[in-house]
């Protein structure tokens, strides 16, 4: 199928593996990625950030749940804390994978982020990755005096499928009574397995993620225990199942033009605002699902800027912490 791209992004899509990144083996999809990623670290700036790893409590009768603590160097007081949640369609990713942009949301918004390493798929499907998010959420929430978060500008981030766990996690956060979220921002989320919209069942050979990653992606997720599609699969799963989204934090919502994702994320955003929920939705015209890994491109400064913009209100950081 023929893309109208940016034309800015034509050139560098030479630069991409055909047909997209492959998932279809766990872990040699995770080792191209280490490789990958530590390229895109070598040379990373984290003057001014002051980094920590932290073992903190699992879920119950699970392992421990490693967090990256991003804090401003001289922090003197409290200020809005972000928990950020990787991508990597559930099954590749770790902390090192977007350490690069935690450091710049920590360093450009003068805010605490706690990154968050949940388990992955296919070894631990449904629900242990979101059950760690969860239990990071709480953790963050029960220690933010220490962390110096102020616990009622307390936000949650995520791309890709950490913006499908991200809204999993309000949703748990919703339910359960949990901490409260101030803001949640979804950017790209994966969120529907049904893959039934038009973007997901025309965009089958796009760069980086098209139907054939979603479907597996999908299935290592849910495992054994539900199937792709099925009628029984839960809402924290897919939150694109959910039938009452009212009561969630304020969102932000990003798509891509030519991405199989693009639909869900739309079709999600338009449910927040019936539900009552303030929603911002914003589709990227000639993307595709990781096209702002190319940060030369107008586009994806725009996007870049649009999300330190979107954060500094949801966060409701004032002049003097920007």
């Amino acid at each position: 199928m023929s893309y109208d791209y940016d034309p800015e992004l034509l050139p560098l899509l030479e630069l991409l593996p055909d047909p997209g990144l492959d998932i279809s083996d766990p872990v040699q999809s995770r080792l191209g990625f280490t490789e990958m990623i530590a390229a895109l670290n070598a040379e990373l700036d984290q003057s001014g950030v002051a980094v920590e790893d932290r073992e903190i409590p699992g879920p119950e009768g699970a392992p421990a749940v490693t967090v990256r603590i991003y804090r401003p160097e001289g922090l003197a007081g409290a200020v809005p804390g972000l928990l950020h949640i990787h991508g990597g369609g559930f099954v590749i990713g770790d902390l090192e994978s977007e350490h690069g942009a935690c450091l710049a949301l920590c360093r450009n918004l003068g805010i605490v982020v706690v990154s968050v390493d949940y388990r992955l798929a296919p070894e631990n499907p449904y629900p242990a990755g979101l059950d760690d998010c969860y239990a990071a959420l709480q953790w963050v929430s029960a220690n933010a005096g220490e962390l110096q978060i102020d616990s009622d500008r307390l936000g949650i981030f995520g791309q890709s499928a950490g913006g499908g766990l991200s809204a999993a996690t309000a949703l748990l956060a919703r339910d359960r009574d949990g901490p409260a979220l101030c803001f949640q921002y979804l950017g790209i989320p994966e969120l529907d397995d049904r893959l039934e919209t038009v973007s997901m069942r025309d965009f089958v050979d796009t760069p980086m993620w098209h139907r054939p990653n979603a479907e597996l992606s999908w299935d290592f997720y849910l495992g054994d225990a539900y199937r792709r599609g099925g009628d029984d699969v839960p809402a924290y799963a897919a939150p694109a199942r959910a039938e009452d989204l009212s009561r969630l934090p304020p969102a932000y919502v990003s798509t891509m033009e030519f991405d199989p994702l693009r639909d869900e994320g739309v079709l999600y955003a338009l449910k927040l605002m019936q539900a009552g929920v303030r929603t911002e939705l914003h589709s990227f015209p000639g993307t595709f699902h990781g096209s702002s890994l190319f940060s030369t491109t107008e586009i994806s400064q725009r996007e870049a800027a649009e999300m330190f913009t979107i954060l500094r209100r949801g966060l409701q950081l004032d002049s003097t912490q920007q």
